[in-house]
């Protein structure tokens, strides 16, 4: 049995899986991000005090403009997924410095607005596009620190994405 990292050095976080009606997630495109791995899914810190669905809901808001009339939980992950920043991540967050990366609890959201209620507007932005994509796709798509939580999303989301029974 692996050993549970130290909470404390990891900064607790939720992501958000969002799932449209006909099967593809939600993936967007960070802001001055350079490279091939530019995608992912939404996600943001849990603040002192908040529990992970508040803050899950806040950052869906906060990140993509979808409100919670928009969406149905799916799913909460039991556990919290953990990833470690690499080395020049950790400088250049010395604000954060504290931590070795962030613990995530995962939501499976169903989709139930329109494309148009879809905004990375509202608040300070930190996707410059989106698009409705391949839950599978995912893992390749994203800066590879990040690829094995999004390979555990995928095996534990799959039953919400294209294929599977809706």
């Amino acid at each position: 049995m692996t050993e549970e990292p130290d909470p404390k050095r990891y900064r607790p976080n939720v992501g958000l899986a969002l799932f449209h009606k006909n099967g593809l997630v939600f993936l967007a495109k960070r802001i001055g991000s350079e490279g091939p791995y530019q995608w992912q899914m939404p996600q943001g810190g849990v603040d002192r005090g908040e529990k992970p669905a508040e803050a899950a809901l806040r950052e869906l808001e906060e990140e993509i403009g979808v409100r919670e009339e928009h969406v149905d939980l799916l799913e909460e992950t039991a556990d919290w997924l953990h990833y470690e920043f690499p080395i020049d991540v950790r400088t250049k967050m010395k604000a954060r410095g504290r931590y070795l990366g962030q613990r995530q609890k995962w939501y499976a959201f169903r989709f139930k607005g329109r494309d148009s209620d879809i905004r990375l507007d509202t608040h300070t932005p930190e996707f410059v596009d989106w698009r409705w994509a391949p839950l599978h796709s995912a893992p390749a798509l994203v800066i590879p620190f990040k690829r094995p939580v999004y390979e555990e999303v995928v095996q534990r989301f799959s039953k919400y994405s294209v294929g599977a029974a809706q």
